[in-house]
């Protein structure tokens, strides 16, 4: 008995959800029995060797038959042939005739001429002048009809060739999945005999070549070629969930073959045709053996193998052998195994059992923990520095997703251009003692001088433009210093800044900032001298944080003019301890869909104004939340509330007061135009403060999906109290427009006031990068 026919299929590494992941079969076919070929002098010779042939052959033919045998074939073989066949043979007619000697046959003397045919004469070749060769035009229309007629003939008919896969007919009573309007699976009403309909439609929807036909520049032909590429890649889809039997009937709505002789095809409209594949998935191949390498062997071995959920007696299915790959892969990277190794799986089919074998070459390796960390660059960051970034310790047990995450820190400083980060062996692993396993780090300097510029504009404080050069390694590791200006119609500055990076952990940041700055707006004149230090904890568009805090100090000099008329200027000493602590639950930093953020920020502060010394707190609380209505919508929301109890108005500098109005508060008003106001109708600025913001976010689809329209409406008011109140509250409304980049929205916003002052613009506009919230 012959043992089945195997196929032995290797899948590649890798692939994403849309592709077929079946395993190109290699099949190995039985021997083949050896074939007899006849030459062609053999049948030429084969009239003279016949009586030869019969001659040898009559006595062993006659001995299987008896002389006992019915009248025709004692006939035709007498009993004297029986006794001797020779000497029979010798005795028939066509043995008494002669046989002419072949050398007579080829004397001259024995050829007769022939006489009585005349003469034929026939002119040479080069002397004859033949007509020229017209060829005939075939008429376009006849062409081209018979051309697509024999196209359709081809494609769309039912195909009953054996082992095509194709001719099983319609399954009745079948469950269609429309795969587009033109394209339809049909499937066997019974849903257990395919459990992953849904799935082999969508990943069939992804890569049929039919998905899209019936535009103008399609014909027939193409549809025949397509059809004939769907089908085969049905199934290879439907070998993908291991149905490796898999039937598929192809039929097709909406057109019909001419008849033979019935003259040119009418013209065919395929957005009117459809074609229809009907589905018998057959059985489901099962798992007989799963091969996992050397992880048996391995001190973790039982974690390690549920981590591979994979068993016998499990379907087939080449999407999760290449999901239960990554998992191990996973498992022995969070494990301690610093140099495991995972080669590509191989998958051996059995159609005889309907079943497969699977192996999947691990090497386990051992176990083992972080030893110390080296740097390539040791001047530049050094190995101390890259281990404040990492999120582990000597001693640890080596985790992959730690180092990865080293990597991404290292980058996110900006001043590597590329880093690789490689465990290597320090201490072999012994058979109850985790081994040791250091990580080098090799960096590749990046620029560390930027020139940088920025452009701004909005109603109420015109146009900034803002310049600025740093250095981000000038006192390594990671020492910045930054010198900027900012020219604007109403700001001019001139400051520097130090910030060290990763200061004594990761992502903490100590900055010293000193700047001279004047400043007009509607509502003051200040010309100011800043000295501040922080320390806090940030986030970072890498790594966003849910909770962040700083602290601080803060001390400056102002000398300020309110707008009202007659006011005297003067000179403000200000020192303070700001303090801030923020919930960031989004999803995004600078463009969130979902989730919410919170903040709360605490200074209190001592001025001293011609020798009057005032005492007081500031403070602030936003919240924001965002909600996905839709794939296209997200519903923004925003409240602010500000109070700043301890003195009066006039014992707090005019740039310490409390603002609305304008791009980052109620859009439609100008900077600080939603308050108090003096007599002339300048803002004055008061001690508390309420901000409502709703927006819808609304993609468009325009520029494959980068802009967004946001229609918005905002409100808010100033209170000279310290209580937030909605008294005296402003609306303004408006459309803006989201361009999306790569370094997140671009915003353009209009707004207009629905109950202005007088004096307040009808329209605003505003231009920043990020949201407005």
């Amino acid at each position: 008995m012959s043992r089945p026919a195997r196929s032995t299929a290797l899948r590649p590494q890798g692939g994403q959800t849309g592709e077929s992941r079946t395993i190109p079969a290699r099949t190995v076919s039985p021997p083949h029995r050896p074939s007899i070929a006849t030459s062609e002098g053999l049948l030429a010779r084969l009239p003279a060797l016949l009586p030869a042939l019969l001659l040898a052959a009559l006595p062993h033919v006659v001995q299987a038959q008896s002389r006992e045998a019915d009248q025709a074939l004692e006939d035709l073989i007498p009993d004297a042939a029986l006794d001797d066949p020779k000497a029979w043979a010798n005795d028939t007619d066509a043995a008494k005739v002669p046989v002419p000697d072949p050398k007579m046959l080829l004397s001259p003397d024995a050829i007769a001429p022939l006489t009585g045919i005349p003469a034929i004469t026939l002119a040479w070749p080069d002397a004859t002048e033949l007509p020229p060769i017209t060829p005939l035009a075939p008429d376009a229309d006849i062409g081209a009809a018979a051309e697509q007629a024999k196209a359709a003939g081809d494609a769309l008919a039912t195909d009953t060739d054996p082992g095509s896969g194709r001719g099983i007919g319609q399954i009745p009573d079948a469950s269609l999945f429309p795969v587009s309007p033109q394209l339809t699976l049909a499937f066997p009403p019974e849903a257990d005999i395919l459990p992953e309909r849904e799935a082999v439609t969508e990943r069939f929807g992804m890569l049929a070549a039919l998905r899209k036909f019936g535009n103008e520049e399609d014909n027939l032909a193409q549809l025949t070629r397509r059809a004939r590429q769907d089908t085969d890649l049905l199934q290879q889809v439907l070998k993908v969930y291991g149905y490796y039997d898999a039937e598929v009937f192809q039929s097709t709505t909406g057109y019909t073959a001419p008849a033979e002789g019935s003259g040119p095809a009418p013209t065919i409209d395929l957005r009117k045709v459809g074609v229809r594949f009907d589905v018998r998935p057959g059985p489901r191949y099962t798992f007989s053996r799963i091969s996992l390498g050397d992880i048996a062997s391995a001190r973790d071995a039982a974690v390690l193998t549920r981590a591979f959920a994979l068993a016998p007696g499990d379907p087939v299915n080449s999407d999760r052998i290449v999901a239960e790959r990554d998992h191990l892969i996973t498992a022995l990277g969070e494990g301690g195994h610093a140099f495991a190794q995972v080669g590509v799986p191989d998958l051996s089919i059995d159609h005889a059992q309907r079943t497969g074998e699977l192996a999947v070459p691990v090497t386990s390796g051992g176990q083992y923990v972080i030893g110390q960390v080296r740097s390539s660059l040791p001047d530049y960051l050094s190995a101390r520095h890259l281990s404040r970034l990492a999120r582990f310790r000597p001693g640890d047990t080596f985790r992959k997703s730690r180092i990865d995450d080293l990597r991404q820190a290292i980058l996110a400083t900006g001043l590597v251009s590329s880093v690789t980060v490689t465990p290597r062996e320090a201490a072999p692993a012994a058979d109850q003692k985790p081994g040791v396993a250091d990580i080098d780090v090799t960096l590749a300097k990046a620029p560390q001088r930027t020139i940088a510029g920025l452009i701004g504009y909005s109603s109420g404080e015109g146009v900034r433009v803002e310049a600025s050069w740093e250095n981000r390694n000038m006192f390594p590791p990671e020492g910045l210093v930054r010198f900027r200006g900012v020219v604007g119609t109403r700001e001019q500055l001139a400051g520097a800044t130090y910030r060290r990076n990763n200061f004594f952990g990761r992502d903490q940041v100590l900055t010293a900032d000193l700047y001279a700055q004047t400043r007009r707006t509607n509502a003051y004149n200040a010309r100011t001298l800043s000295f501040s230090t922080t320390f806090e904890k940030q986030t970072t568009l890498i790594f966003q944080k849910a909770w962040v805090w700083s602290t601080g100090i803060e001390l400056l000099a102002t000398s300020e003019l309110p707008a009202a008329a007659g006011s005297a200027r003067t000179t403000y000493f200000i020192g303070a301890l700001p303090l801030r602590g923020a919930y960031d639950g989004s999803n995004d930093l600078l463009d969130p869909k979902r989730g919410a953020r919170v903040s709360l920020r605490f200074s209190p502060e001592i001025s001293v104004q011609n020798g009057t010394r005032s005492s007081y707190v500031r403070v602030q609380f936003d919240a924001s939340a965002y909600q996905p209505v839709s794939r296209r919508v997200v519903l923004a929301e925003r409240m602010r509330l500000g109070t700043i109890p301890g003195t009066s108005v006039s014992g707090i500098a005019p740039s310490r007061r409390l603002y609305a109005g304008g791009g980052a508060s109620v859009r439609g008003f100008a900077y600080q135009a939603v308050g108090p106001r003096d007599a002339l109708g300048n803002p004055s600025g008061g001690r508390s403060l309420s901000e409502f913001s709703l927006e819808a976010r609304v993609k468009t689809g325009l520029m494959s999906g980068a802009v967004s329209v946001v229609p918005f409406v905002d409100a808010g008011t100033v209170g000279t109290t310290a209580s937030p109140t909605i008294n005296g509250l402003k609306i303004g409304m408006g459309l803006g427009v989201r361009y999306q980049t790569s370094f997140g929205p671009i915003r353009i916003d209009l707004g207009t006031p629905l109950n202005p002052a007088k004096g307040d613009s009808r329209i605003g506009v505003y231009v920043s990068l990020g949201q407005a919230f």
